[in-house]
């Protein structure tokens, strides 16, 4: 959900108003969703069946999808248990262009992972413990503060409680906040479409970690106008921007010399890779398997595994359709830890303004109201 390092790239300026989901075609396909029980039953064409485009989107209260492009014999591929075909697969690995950024975020990834491999051969139950507390830290510096408060302004807190769970956020090691918030904004803006920064319609494993090894696609499809304009002008969230590597380096230090090379891995290499994947996903699983509840015009899930590893967050699709909820499992049985905390601030008076789903709201996003028009461009 977020790059690990900074976006220096400045490629030309976005044509839309950052609020306003739109749609631009800048190649000629991007995937196919096929055999939508849905749909069939309602005997009727979705904009995510196999004729269309995934690159629906909703623009003034109307879905607007591109009509889809001859296939010219390319080979295509489907995901795993899933309808979602894909044929304009992204390469990664293989391209030839990559630059410092590049290769500074797959080194961090790279060296996360190598030093989780050591977890047996320095396995101790405190250090399994330490990674197992700093798991629910960083994890909710990443589900209550990077997302839900800063990303989506879902609730209010006191400042120093904001600034004391966007810390816990970078120790995460997925990005400082701006980046992380910048990053997650344009992915609802451009939900699977062809700009969005990360989507299944080029590949599984693009949307899951890949696209943070392509850094100059990522900014060619943001471009440079800002859509973090609130945080930036918090010296709190910019310090956190120009010193961004820097804290989880000191922390690591600091796990060092209270329990040595135990401590090490399990902190830094078992919990970060842990809580990346669980992160990843969200941006990958719960836009693939899973069900819609909602009609919200793209391919998000309410996945509940992800939901149960990734402190709620699985219940994608109810995210997506109200995007503004400090609740995401909207039914007493959708297990939501994040909003569970977020839920008992309240009750003690530090979280406020409070935001949930309003009922005429969730009457116009019910699937069983297809009053939105559908324009083929």
């Amino acid at each position: 959900m977020a790059l690990i390092t900074s976006v220096f790239f400045k490629p030309s300026s976005l044509l839309f108003s950052p609020r306003q989901r739109v749609t631009t075609r800048t190649r000629p396909f991007a995937c196919k969703v096929q055999n939508s029980g849905f749909n069939q039953a309602q005997r009727k064409q979705s904009p995510l069946h196999s004729s269309f485009v995934t690159q629906s989107a909703l623009a003034n209260g109307v879905s607007v999808v591109a009509k889809e492009a001859d296939q010219e014999g390319k080979p295509q591929c489907r995901i795993l248990l899933s309808d979602i075909v894909v044929q304009n697969r992204r390469e990664v690995f293989w391209r030839t262009n990559w630059n410092a950024l590049d290769i500074a975020s797959a080194g961090i990834v790279l060296a996360t992972h190598l030093l989780g491999l050591c977890a047996p051969f320095y396995f101790t139950w405190n250090a399994f413990w330490v990674a197992a507390g700093l798991y629910l830290v960083s994890g909710l510096g990443i589900t209550l503060s990077f997302h839900r408060n800063l990303s989506h302004r879902s609730f209010k807190l006191p400042k120093w409680l904001e600034y004391l769970f966007a810390y816990c956020g970078v120790q995460a090691l997925q990005g400082n906040p701006i980046d992380w918030v910048s990053t997650h904004r344009y992915h609802h803006q451009f939900c699977d479409s062809e700009r969005d920064p990360h989507s299944p319609i080029e590949g599984f494993w693009f949307s899951h970690m890949n696209w943070l090894f392509d850094s100059k696609t990522v900014a060619e499809k943001r471009g440079e106008s800002s859509n973090v304009g609130d945080l930036e002008k918090q010296p709190f969230y910019r310090f956190l921007q120009t010193t961004y590597l820097l804290h989880p380096i000191a922390f690591g230090v600091l796990l060092y010399a209270l329990g040595g090379f135990p401590f090490l891995v399990w902190g830094m290499g078992v919990r970060i890779v842990w809580v990346y994947h669980i992160t990843w996903l969200v941006n990958s699983a719960s836009h693939v398997w899973g069900k819609q509840a909602w009609n919200t015009g793209d391919l998000s899930k309410n996945n509940w595994w992800v939901a149960l590893l990734a402190f709620g967050e699985g219940w994608h699709n109810n995210h997506h359709a109200f995007e503004y909820s400090a609740r995401h499992g909207l039914e007493w049985w959708q297990l939501d830890l994040t909003w569970y905390v977020i839920k008992f601030l309240q009750v003690i008076g530090l979280a406020t303004e409070v935001k949930l789903p309003f009922q005429a709201h969730k009457q116009r996003m019910a699937l069983n109201n297809r009053g939105v028009g559908t324009i083929l461009v």
